[in-house]
């Protein structure tokens, strides 16, 4: 990486006038800004379709994309929808927060509207045929989901459940219209989201992705690769992932993601994972691979668990993981997330494969010499003042230990006149490392009601929206400097 600097911003935090951020003008509107101020990256969270809590983590497929980020003006600009019919529906109160309920009920109805006008041609069967691999199978898996009420596929009858031909040609007719609507809908996600990365690239800006190591269990992946993940004859889970206690929790954390069963993945090559970062690359220019510490060695729970206190650590495939994959796919821009305890597996693991890792500023204060101080950064990282999972600047401010703001305020040097968070964004401009990333929220001076996630809680979160304008010309101007002051062009 060259010396960079971008901002972080989910794609739903955009503003606009149909409950949630999309792919649309605000999102041209937002890579206008990032070129205006300087940035080089704009870093999202992952884009799949969201599960049962929103979370952007707990997709029902890792491949697909989210219909909810679609934008509605694009399909009104194709003929397709009418100002009035997308202006009709309720969008929710708040402007600057996203209304998922209005996604399920408003603007799924909207789109399937739209399907039953549209005539795709040979656009879209150049994408059916590109897709294949993994499309039919996430439409069907989404169609029959539709049809049992939504519930997690392994509660489904047995002959859907264990996938037995019958049932699944039987559930492909009688469940077409539903099949093909997902179709289309992936079709529509991926066109709209090549055109705003073809944007993006063109002024100056990598689109930084993010994708998580596990996938849900109750998703397209599992229900049609279950052979890859540990589950059992009857096709439910047998362990699943979470972390084990620690200062944080004394029970630890329980994700409840199914573990992968590594020596399958690595009978076939690992072609799996290959197929899942090749495909990732077709969409971002930058990718972070989430929790890199499972790759070295992993918590496996046993699913009836109610906590992740019985759990024990797994090998995972480790390096050799990662020489295949740059043998199979070549040099790749990835960044490991390797927050959280790092072990002298993890750290080997880091350095033998090259990637940069992560520094927040956030963690950096608790009075150890920690890696997170500045003076312990090294070139080859991603500093963050924090991170999509930390309270917001102003947040961690108003709710830190005493001691630990108190030695911030003296190692950075802050001031009330500067501000404490322009202090945290000086800083973090000011490392050796090579890319800096802020969150938006830092950049507006937003408090704890804005951040995007507190982890192990569910309600009230992915929901921030940034409000109309407040990406404006002097916080542009004002970005600009930092990155003209630190030599942060890339």
């Amino acid at each position: 990486m060259k010396r960079a600097s971008g901002i972080l911003m989910h794609i739903t935090s955009l503003p606009g006038k149909y409950g949630i951020g999309t792919m649309g003008q605000s999102a041209y509107d937002f890579v206008d800004f990032l070129e205006k101020s300087g940035q080089r990256y704009w870093q999202i969270l992952p884009i799949g379709p969201t599960s049962y809590g929103n979370s952007p983590y707990s997709s029902y497929s890792t491949f697909a994309g989210n219909p909810y980020l679609i934008d509605l003006d694009l399909l009104v600009e194709d003929g397709l929808l009418t100002q009035a019919e997308c202006e009709a529906h309720l969008w929710g109160e708040d402007p600057c927060k996203v209304d998922f309920d209005a996604m399920y009920t408003e603007k799924l109805p909207l789109l399937k509207k739209a399907f039953l006008r549209d005539k795709p041609g040979k656009a879209y069967e150049k994408f059916l045929s590109e897709n294949k691999d993994w499309a039919e199978d996430y439409a069907l898996f989404m169609a029959i989901k539709q049809d049992q009420e939504m519930v997690q596929w392994y509660d489904w009858e047995d002959d859907l459940r264990l996938r037995e031909p019958k049932a699944l040609e039987k559930a492909k007719t009688e469940l077409k219209e539903e099949i093909d609507f997902q179709l289309w809908m992936q079709y529509i996600f991926f066109a709209q989201f090549a055109k705003l990365k073809k944007y993006a690239n063109a002024h100056g800006v990598k689109l930084f992705g993010d994708i998580p190591i596990y996938v849900a269990g109750d998703s397209a992946d599992t229900w049609s690769h279950p052979e890859l993940f540990c589950f059992d004859e009857d096709g439910r889970p047998s362990l699943v992932a979470g972390v084990p206690p620690d200062y944080f929790s004394e029970t630890g954390q329980l994700w409840g993601n199914p573990c992968y069963r590594w020596e399958e993945h690595k009978k076939t090559g690992y072609a799996w994972w290959n197929e899942r970062i090749r495909r990732a690359f077709l969409t971002y220019d930058v990718m972070r691979i989430d929790h890199f510490r499972g790759f070295d060695e992993y918590w496996a729970v046993p699913a009836e668990e109610e906590t992740a206190i019985n759990g024990e650590w797994k090998k995972g495939p480790g390096i050799q993981f990662f020489r295949q994959l740059h043998k199979k796919l070549g040099d790749l821009e990835i960044i490991a997330e390797d927050l959280g305890v790092m072990t002298p597996g993890v750290e080997k693991l880091l350095a033998d494969s090259g990637y940069p890792g992560m520094k927040v500023l956030e963690f950096a204060f608790d009075g150890s010499d920690n890696a997170f101080l500045p003076h312990n950064h090294i070139k080859n990282c991603v500093v963050y003042t924090g991170t999509h999972d930390n309270d917001t600047l102003i947040g961690w401010l108003n709710s830190a230990p005493e001691k630990e703001v108190e030695y911030a305020r003296r190692y950075l040097n802050l001031s009330r006149e500067e501000s404490y968070s322009w202090g945290f964004i000086r800083a973090a401009f000011q490392s050796v490392a090579d890319l800096c990333i802020i969150p938006m929220q830092d950049y507006l001076l937003l408090d704890t009601d804005c951040r995007m996630n507190t982890p192990s809680t569910v309600g009230n979160n992915w929901e921030w929206r940034m409000e109309e304008g407040a990406a404006d010309e002097i916080l542009s101007e004002d970005i600009r400097e930092m990155v003209e002051l630190y030599h942060r062009w890339g």
